[in-house]
């Protein structure tokens, strides 16, 4: 499994985590997450999935006039997004307590289950 795969399961979740702390615009998301980790993202990822989620209905979004160019469109939770935030936060608990039990219980040691795979 590579790493873009797993992160298309998260990246919608941390998007709705980073805008519930306040409105952001697009690049200024892209920046954002690049410094929380997200270091190969790009904008071509994000704008499809803002709008994706607008969509949905977890976004709305409003321009504004911006000093350094265009309006910029900037992206809040609507109150559904809230509750697909809390649920992401929920199941992502959920999810790696389960991994980490998985990986406690073989001691974190791969060397005896690739020894009994090969």
């Amino acid at each position: 499994m590579n790493n873009s795969q797993l992160l298309k399961g998260t990246l919608e979740g941390c998007v709705l985590l980073v805008i519930s702390q306040q409105e952001v615009y697009g690049y200024e998301l892209v920046t954002k997450l690049q410094n929380l980790g997200f270091f190969d993202l790009s904008a071509g990822t994000v704008y499809p999935l803002l709008q994706k989620l607008e969509r949905q209905g977890y976004l709305e979004s409003q321009l504004r006039t911006s000093n350094e160019g265009p309006k910029r469109k900037y992206y809040h939770l609507t109150t559904s997004g809230q509750m697909q935030t809390q649920n992401f936060i929920t199941d992502w608990q959920q999810l790696t307590a389960t991994v980490t039990a998985v990986i406690e219980q073989i001691g974190g040691n791969m060397d005896g289950a690739i020894e009994r795979i090969k």
